[in-house]
């Protein structure tokens, strides 16, 4: 079997290639589709199917595209109301490509048309009748699993994302109890387990950074797969998960519909500084925060490339905006481009390279967590704020500082004070640029990006409170 996992950072989203004897298949291809054509041009294989685990929500997928340019059948559960042509597997169901079986399993629970699918390297019925050697290593090869969001390293997918299909959490959650118990707990504890996500990933809420595992160590560190009831599985399973981000509705439209294919999106157009500051939409620049701090375009919002860019650009951009971006190069607004469309934005109008930029530029000090502290320890007037997820700060945060999720910060100001100091801290300096870039666009006047975040601010020494013990 020829097998690779295609690992994109920006969304922690995994994707596979597998092939055998000239032909091959892709399981949840990522928007573009290039590497997957070149991963079967290199093995010599045609690309038979491209296989959905289910309806994505966090990234537009390149199904389409993928089967437009090879010819292949897309594949999906059952249960999916897609509007392209769609070859639908039910419980049981079974593929070959090449020698390589696969055994589909309905496994609704993350969503209803959830499925898993189970590869098994097989051989020939002639390797099988002169009992080859090679054929018998390839019968006892461990299974390989792949789970899409139903199963995920350390974590099940959660329950709560497809309101509008008429089903509650904890109905969604019980379908997955026993999507878990009756169809992947069964199999041998040597069996490969390959999910859709990573750590980062809003699709779960306590995933692992490995990107693969087998069945028997998810039984024995998987809190989800430890023996409980139906009901303490909801309950466990439903619990404290955060809030869906905007785009998500927007990408399962477009992957039921099927997404345009990425040639079809225009290109971007060197803008001037003037057009730039006439822009009526949103400016964002993609900059890190260290280069944004030391000089911006008054009004942009930084999101900087060399973090989750894609998932953070969907959670706090507004589908269709008119988008405008800054950047150092070229280079980076062909990847800003990129990444923005993974996720549904597709109206990036222009561009200007911040060394062209002539006009107004805002600065935004960045600190390290020891300026920070002796200034908000010094009785002087300041607002020290922490914009980490609810659970994150809970688990421990900077002496003083107020826990403002970055998601909810555009419309959660009350009781701040535009005119005060204003620290902004989160876990390593990223998320808080893009709070001060926002804090900044509302009318914020002087602002304070503490660098390295909680985590230099732990190194440091400095007083930190574990609210879960308070």
């Amino acid at each position: 079997m020829n097998f690779r996992q295609f690992y994109l950072g920006c969304l922690s989203h995994a994707s596979y290639y597998l092939g055998s004897d000239g032909e091959s298949a892709v399981i949840d291809p990522q928007r573009d589709v290039e590497q997957y054509i070149a991963e079967a041009a290199a093995n010599g294989q045609k690309i038979k199917y491209v296989i959905e685990t289910h309806l994505h929500a966090d990234f537009v997928s390149g199904h389409t595209e993928l089967a437009a340019k090879t010819g292949a059948q897309i594949i999906y559960g059952e249960k999916a109301d897609t509007k392209f042509p769609t070859l639908k597997v039910r419980d049981g169901g079974v593929l070959g490509v090449g020698t390589i079986k696969l055994t589909f399993r309905e496994t609704p629970g993350h969503t209803p048309e959830g499925i898993c699918v189970i590869a098994e390297d097989g051989c020939s019925d002639a390797d099988l009748r002169t009992n080859d050697e090679r054929a018998d290593e390839r019968v006892r090869a461990p299974l390989k699993v792949f789970t899409g969001d139903t199963l995920f390293i350390g974590d099940v997918g959660r329950p709560d994302l497809i309101g509008s299909a008429g089903f509650t959490a904890d109905e969604m959650a019980a379908m997955l109890y026993d999507s878990i118990y009756e169809k992947i707990l069964p199999l041998p504890d040597d069996a490969e387990i390959y999910p859709a996500h990573g750590a980062g990933s809003l699709c779960g809420k306590n995933m692992s950074k490995e990107t693969w595992s087998t069945l028997g160590e998810q039984r024995r560190s998987n809190y989800a797969l430890q023996p409980m009831t139906q009901d303490e599985f909801v309950k466990i399973v439903a619990a404290e998960q955060t809030e869906a981000p905007r785009y998500f509705s927007h990408s399962v439209a477009k992957n039921l519909a099927g997404p345009r294919s990425l040639d079809e999106l225009s290109r971007p157009l060197t803008m001037s500084s003037q057009e730039l500051a006439d822009f009526s939409g949103v400016i964002i620049d993609v900059r890190s925060a260290a280069d944004y701090g030391r000089g911006h375009v008054p009004g942009s919002i930084n999101i900087g490339l060399g973090g989750q860019f894609a998932s953070w650009a969907g959670t706090m951009l507004v589908i269709d905006a008119p988008l405008a971006l800054v950047a150092e190069s070229a280079d980076q607004v062909d990847e800003a481009v990129m990444r923005l469309a993974r996720v549904g934005h597709e109206n990036v109008i222009g561009f200007v390279l911040f060394c062209d930029y002539i006009g107004d530029q805002n600065l935004t000090p960045q600190v390290d967590p020891s300026y920070a502290n002796d200034y908000l320890r010094s009785g002087r007037n300041a607002q020290f704020i922490d914009v980490r997820r609810t659970g994150e700060y809970a688990g421990g945060h900077a002496d003083g500082a107020e826990s403002r999720p970055l998601t909810d910060l555009a419309t959660g100001l009350d009781g701040l004070d535009p005119a005060a100091p204003t620290y902004v801290i989160c876990q390593g300096g990223y998320r808080s640029s893009i709070a001060t870039s926002i804090l900044e666009s509302v009318g914020f006047s002087e602002l304070y990006n503490v660098t390295g975040g909680t985590a230099a601010w732990s190194v440091a020494g400095l007083p930190t409170t574990d609210q879960k013990t308070m």
